[in-house]
């Protein structure tokens, strides 16, 4: 589905749903399909519960939110309620900024919003975003627990590298910075693609990460690329499941698949599906109740 964004609103409202932790991506998904903006806040931090609202001309994209929305609820198993008020652009950026600090992620990177000034700090590799963009910015557990465990893996020095649903293009940029290789970065939403390019030109990445637009395996830029060393793949758990047996084939023997967007109550299911296809599993962070699994395909079996 794609949805023509208009720059200018003569009229704006705020849409948002409130939402479990577990179906946060679903759910920034489907508003991002029709909001130029889309921002993510903490409303109970004890029963996790995110508010997910994005901004947008009154009237518009209205069967497109539907559908979007109606997948959302299948895909997360959680039918939010949508709520509408009017609002005004400078009161809801200024809120946005206000969520978004800078934040230092595992030992070697510090995300910030492009709102701030922020001095480099010593020993880190910042990655400004676009405040304007929230989700992807390093705050969820699935996007730390990927830069946590490609500090972990940063040794090996993949050289063929994939992020395959890149959203907001963080891991694309953390890989090229920290491993100083290109970086191919694909998604299945236009609107993602587009802000991932305006990521890397905004921290001088733009040489090392390739933007594109795809559905999945099936890109002919990421089959062309293949073999890979290092996948990145923050999606959830079912596509994951059900796109294990591509990975295996995309990646190269000693490569590295990061797998997030799931809880760690579905690891079990996650890697199972993956060890199907002979890879090994090599270590499971935790971010609260996000889990991110590090997966190795062995030199001496195939899937």
């Amino acid at each position: 589905m794609t949805v023509t964004r208009r720059r200018h609103a003569t009229e704006l409202e705020t849409i948002a749903v409130t939402v479990h932790e577990a179906s946060v991506e679903a759910y920034e998904s489907a508003i991002g399909m029709i909001c130029t903006t889309v921002g993510i806040f903490e409303v109970d931090e004890a029963e996790r519960f995110w508010r997910v609202e994005g901004v947008k001309d009154v009237g518009y994209g209205e069967e497109e939110l539907a559908s979007a929305l109606a997948i959302a609820a299948l895909t997360s198993g959680e039918d939010a309620t949508l709520e509408r008020t009017r609002t005004e652009t400078e009161g809801w950026l200024a809120r946005t900024y206000e969520s978004f600090p800078a934040q230092p992620v595992g030992e070697r990177f510090l995300v910030q919003g492009s709102h701030l000034d922020t001095a480099p700090e010593a020993g880190r590799i910042t990655i400004t975003l676009d405040a304007g963009v929230a989700f992807g910015s390093g705050e969820h557990g699935s996007t730390r627990g990927c830069l946590r465990a490609l500090e972990l893996i940063a040794y090996r020095k993949p050289r063929r590298i994939l992020d395959l649903g890149c959203g907001s293009g963080i891991l694309a940029m953390g890989a090229a910075a920290l491993l100083k290789r290109p970086v191919l970065a694909t998604d299945i939403d236009p609107w993602s693609v587009r802000v991932s390019a305006e990521n890397a030109a905004r921290n001088q990445l733009s040489r090392r990460v390739t933007c594109r637009l795809g559905n999945g395996w099936s890109t002919p830029a990421i089959r062309h690329a293949a073999p890979y060393d290092l996948v990145f793949a923050n999606i959830l758990a079912r596509p994951l499941c059900l796109m294990a047996h591509s990975l295996a084939a995309n990646l190269a023997p000693g490569g590295i698949a990061i797998l997030a967007g799931l809880l760690n109550k579905q690891v079990r299911m996650v890697l199972a599906a993956h060890r199907r296809q002979g890879l090994v599993l090599e270590k499971h962070l935790r971010e609260g109740d996000w889990g991110t699994l590090i997966l190795r395909k062995p030199y001496d079996r195939k899937p």
